[in-house]
């Protein structure tokens, strides 16, 4: 069984895009190739801000969902707390 991950990207127009994966570099270069996600045509990620391991799939699912329901101030928020802890 592989373990998912969730991360959270920050973008060149300062934009938070949120994606789960069993391989958050690959990914992360995947993004940076525009191969994937239609997000990443029209601006280019950044840097990782955030990664939270030990998912199942289902898990990382949810927890996508949940990040992608909360406020840009919401997730600037709960970014900084990740790092803090």
């Amino acid at each position: 069984m592989s373990t998912w991950s969730v991360y959270i990207i920050q973008c060149d127009d300062d934009s938070l895009y949120t994606g789960i994966s069993t391989d958050v570099e690959r990914r992360f270069r995947q993004h940076l190739m525009q191969k994937g996600a239609k997000y990443f045509r029209s601006r280019q990620p950044r840097q990782l801000v955030f990664v939270e391991t030990g998912h199942d799939r289902v898990s990382a699912s949810r927890r996508e969902a949940l990040i992608k329901k909360m406020k840009r101030t919401e997730k600037l928020d709960f970014i900084s707390a990740s790092r803090s802890s």
